[in-house]
């Protein structure tokens, strides 16, 4: 026989706590409204520039979107 001790078993709980976690619902809909409203603002002014620059803007506003979403949530929290 083995005299090795163990000094707690894994729970389901510990086992749920090492899983990577979803990000909070508010992240992904400042991420996506300032995603499409930037792109469409920049749409309607920057009409006669590149295609690009409208794109280029739409990922800005996600970018950006990401950062006030998480701190929305650390400020607020989530909103469900």
């Amino acid at each position: 026989m083995s005299r090795i001790k163990v000094s707690r078993t894994a729970t389901t709980s510990t086992i749920e706590n090492k899983r990577s976690k979803e990000w909070p619902i508010v992240v992904y809909l400042w991420t996506i409204g300032l995603a499409l409203s930037s792109y469409v603002v920049a749409r309607v002014v920057l009409d006669g520039s590149p295609h690009p620059y409208h794109w280029g803007t739409g990922i800005a506003g996600g970018l950006l979107g990401i950062g006030i979403g998480w701190i929305w949530y650390r400020w607020r929290g989530d909103i469900f």
